[in-house]
């Protein structure tokens, strides 16, 4: 089973990362951007029989700073993911 991990910074804590990359984006004249926050995506191949709870455990404990950052789960279709 494919899943995918998107882990963003909760809301209110400081995105120094997504700061530079919209101060950035201004100066190459894209005034339309409001704001920039920055996270990561995991892409990860498990077995099919593994449990929502495990997933989130996984999350909880290694995969995301839990005092800072948020985490969503998302599983994949294999066979709509491209080659």
């Amino acid at each position: 089973m494919n899943v995918r991990i998107l882990v963003r910074l909760k809301p209110g804590v400081l995105d120094p990362q997504g700061r530079a990359v919209h101060h950035a984006l201004e100066g190459l004249g894209f005034d339309s951007v409001e704001d920039v926050r920055i996270g990561r995506m995991i892409d990860m191949d498990v077995a099919d029989g593994t449990s929502d709870e495990a997933l989130t455990t996984m999350c909880e404990k290694l995969l995301a700073n839990m005092v800072i950052e948020d985490f969503t789960i998302e599983k994949l279709d294999s066979e709509k993911e491209p080659a």
